[in-house]
């Protein structure tokens, strides 16, 4: 297996740190707002690549976070004058719902930043004593950047062209002993949270928490760290500075990270007025067409969102659900018997699809020729799997159709149509949870009736429906 590795800018063969074992960690979204498509698709990139691991039969430790401390989210809290923690914890639950919907499995560990200050005290504490962090007259704690002489090797930049070409991204600061040392920890403000430390009460940086959260959950050196490719630098190569300095050893093995999603070759943006949640995406199509749709491409690959190709993924998604329902119907009806000579022959066939299909996720996880090659199984089984095949036969076409799928994270099952009369009952319900302010079990039956492919909208004249 061959995983591109952003450090070493070229595919290298997999080989774990513990034979049998995968220990990878994922920079989880800030929790200020529902999450958008641009968190999406790591969250499924990343998901895909766990899956096929354990398919191969490794043991994986699988850590994504969720920063829980943050401007944003303190500016949300302020703006709605609760504590930070409710917004966190609200944003952490849609999170979870999304996530779910798009059939991302939850990871074996979601660590909280705010419940890891401890660890990153000592963490901080460590550089301080080691020389690689200092503490000016405010309490501030800078990681003292020239001290790691590897600093730029993710990014592939030292620091004079950083100097020379990138001065925008220069945080100043009076004390500073240099313009690219970078914040371990900082003063409170007024009305934030804060927690007590050796320097000042305030809070951490936010590079320090996934260094202190990779080391807690996962070890000194972890196998694969991953995320979207905006966090390459600075977020991750302040990681590397800090891990390695304290740790005293290669941090991450493999370092993965996906491209970018544009909207209609346009970057996203709210003041583009292209901005999307996965919550406005669930309202026109399943999240599985979603799925389908980000995995359609190579993750390394920008990706264009769009209406016609979120259309073109319904279809594809469809064509493939629609051949292992009918294998399904088929199975009901065949009968028992040896397989026949030609139906060996198909089998092999189907074999070496397999072979192909993993051929694909071999070579850095490629889910677009992986796909390519479930749709040649389901062109194989509608061409051949007839009421007159052995059930052996229409019974091992489907069962690996489902593998397959179920790596990609695809469901093949169809969703049971809901009755008029049904639909009508539950936006009744709606109805009246709006009447009585309920507005979570509101949005709660929206969401079940998006998630059954029926769209409402909330006109003068009451509520429309149809079916995607």
């Amino acid at each position: 297996m061959k995983i591109y590795n952003t450090l070493t800018k070229k595919k290298e063969e997999f080989i774990p740190l513990e034979e049998g074992k995968v220990r990878m960690y994922v920079c989880g979204p800030t929790v200020y707002n529902l999450i958008h498509i641009g968190n999406a698709r790591p969250m499924i990139v990343f998901d895909t690549v766990r899956r096929y691991f354990e398919y191969k039969g490794y043991a994986v430790n699988y850590v994504s976070n969720f920063t829980d401390v943050d401007d944003k989210i303190i500016k949300k809290a302020i703006e709605e004058g609760v504590d930070a923690s409710v917004i966190s914890q609200r944003y952490i639950a849609e999170c979870k719902k999304d996530m779910e919907a798009m059939n991302v499995r939850p990871a074996t560990t979601h660590p909280l930043a705010t419940q890891e200050i401890c660890g990153m005290e000592e963490m901080i504490q460590k550089l301080i004593d080691t020389g690689h962090a200092y503490v000016v007259s405010d309490g501030t704690v800078y990681y003292r950047t020239r001290s790691f002489k590897d600093y730029g090797k993710l990014s592939h930049k030292n620091l004079d062209e950083l100097q020379a070409g990138h001065r925008s991204i220069k945080v100043t600061g009076d004390e500073k002993e240099d313009d690219y040392d970078f914040v371990l920890w900082k003063p409170k403000k007024e009305g934030e949270p804060y927690w007590e430390s050796p320097w000042c009460d305030g809070r951490p940086g936010w590079h320090i928490e996934c260094s202190v959260m990779a080391k807690r959950y996962l070890g000194d050196q972890i196998d694969i760290h991953a995320g979207g490719e905006d966090l390459i630098f600075p977020h991750h190569e302040n990681e590397i500075a800090q891990s390695e300095a304290a740790n005293g050893k290669e941090f991450a093995r493999y370092w993965m990270h996906n491209a970018f999603l544009n909207i209609d070759n346009k970057k996203m943006s709210k003041s583009a007025g292209n901005f999307f949640t996965v919550r406005d995406i669930s309202e026109k199509y399943d999240l599985q067409v979603l799925r389908f749709f980000m995995l359609s491409a190579h993750y390394r690959s920008p990706l264009n969102f769009s209406a016609e190709l979120m259309e073109a993924a319904k279809n594809g998604l469809a064509r493939i659900v629609t051949g292992a329902e009918r294998l399904r119907e088929l199975a009901g009806k065949v009968q028992d018997g040896a397989l026949a000579g030609e139906e060996k022959e198909r089998l092999e066939e189907l074999k070496s699809l397999t072979a192909k299909y993993e051929a694909a996720m071999d070579d850095d996880f490629n889910t677009a020729d992986a796909i390519a090659a479930v749709f040649e199984m389901v062109r194989l089984s509608n061409a051949t799997a007839t009421e007159q095949s052995s059930r052996t036969y229409v019974e091992t076409m489907l069962a690996e159709i489902e593998k397959l799928c179920d790596v990609l994270g695809l469901i093949t099952e169809k969703k049971e149509e809901l009755l008029d009369a049904d639909i009508e009952e539950m936006i009744a319900k709606r109805q009246q949870a709006r009447k009585d302010k309920n507005f979570a079990l509101a949005d709660q039956i929206r969401a079940e009736l998006a998630e059954k492919g029926i769209l409402l909208e909330d006109t003068r004249e009451g509520v429309k429906w149809k079916r995607a």
